[in-house]
């Protein structure tokens, strides 16, 4: 027979910093910790958890699903703000013009959005 073991006092361990010690990823770690305290805009306290996640929760977003979400005509002329990598997608044949931000952009994908 097993042992009956308590769960009620276990607390669930979330990130407060990044494991990651990457200069530029601390720097934009610091500016948004700034920003998520100073300002309302809950823009700000996503992408510094997105910041503190590992790579694994941070999957590459591919370019047709980008310009997919900003196809609407409300998402013309606004900046895509992606926490991860944007990786180049041959599916798609004409890429619109996009403004994006990224940690990380592949090569293929950098080529076809500046084109």
């Amino acid at each position: 027979m097993g042992i009956d073991i308590e769960h009620k006092h276990k607390k669930k361990r979330i990130r407060r910093e990044p494991v990651s010690e990457d200069v530029y990823i601390r720097l934009l770690v610091k500016l948004y910790r700034f920003l998520a305290r100073r300002t309302d805009a809950p823009f700000n306290k996503v992408v510094l958890k997105r910041l503190f996640m590992s790579r694994i929760n941070r999957p590459p977003l591919s370019l047709a699903r980008i310009v997919r979400q900003m196809k609407p005509a409300d998402r013309a002329n606004k900046i895509a703000v992606v926490v991860g990598t944007i990786t180049d997608d041959l599916r798609i044949f004409q890429v619109p013009k996009l403004t994006v931000c990224a940690l990380r952009v592949t090569e293929g994908a950098r080529a076809r959005i500046l084109k």
